[in-house]
């Protein structure tokens, strides 16, 4: 049980939130392994559940008229799913699944609420928190209106790259991203094909830009990126 705790304390949004009142709730949290492209709820699903990211990747995507997935982002380690369903009481609205073999930690709606009433400042940091996702998805979408190609798959390495905030050592203006960034996943989150996302990453890996550890994509050069990115 006390993992499961400290689980939890290691995620922002629950940084104010009182010891006591985690190990007051922790008998009905669960912990779960999900298998690789599992889901954890459709998009339309009643929100009974706020999910935190314990280890591994999950996609969040919504589903078009037409059946394709429009890839909205890639949640790591610490990051908080459904948050503002759950407060709600409304539906997922979009869908999440795993990119590779994950472990969620699982809160149900009313130990939610429970938390919130005794810790104001789990909504202040959950506001917070969806702010900035708000603002991130606001610019993803337009982006994917208006922008070139390029332009949006370095807005999408820097927005992983500094989620991740993992320096590399040794190098003064270098990201990494330090999970396996398919080809596909990228494509996905840019709005482009995943041939065009392969030709990308291969003209920058041969000019130096990036470079490509079996997936584990660095930005070389940070700066020259965000000029592109147009950040």
């Amino acid at each position: 049980m006390s993992a499961l705790v400290e689980t939890l304390r290691a995620c922002e949004v629950f940084g104010e939130v009182p010891r006591e009142v985690l190990e007051r709730v922790v008998g009905r949290i669960e912990s779960e392994q999900v298998p690789r492209r599992a889901f954890l709820f459709h998009e339309g699903d009643p929100a009974r559940w706020l999910w935190v990211v314990e280890s591994g990747r999950v996609k969040i995507f919504k589903t078009a008229s037409g059946g394709q997935e429009v890839a909205l982002d890639l949640l790591g380690r610490g990051q908080v799913i459904g948050g503002v369903a759950v407060l709600e009481a409304k539906p997922y609205p979009a869908s999440a699944r795993s990119i590779e073999p994950t472990v969620v930690v699982k809160l149900p709606r009313e130990v939610v609420q429970e938390i919130a009433d005794r810790a104001p400042g789990f909504l202040r940091r959950m506001a917070l928190m969806m702010g900035e996702r708000l603002r991130e998805a606001h610019d993803h979408m337009r982006a994917l209106a208006a922008e070139p190609v390029e332009q949006r798959v370095a807005a999408v390495l820097l927005r992983i790259a500094r989620r991740e905030a993992e320096a590399a050592t040794g190098a003064d203006d270098e990201l990494r991203i330090p999970f396996h960034l398919t080809r596909q996943n990228l494509a996905d989150l840019a709005g482009t094909t995943v041939e065009t996302a392969i030709r990308t990453m291969s003209r920058w890996t041969r000019a130096g830009l990036v470079h490509d550890d079996e997936g584990r994509i660095a930005i070389v050069d940070a700066g020259l990126m965000r000029e592109i990115a147009g950040d």
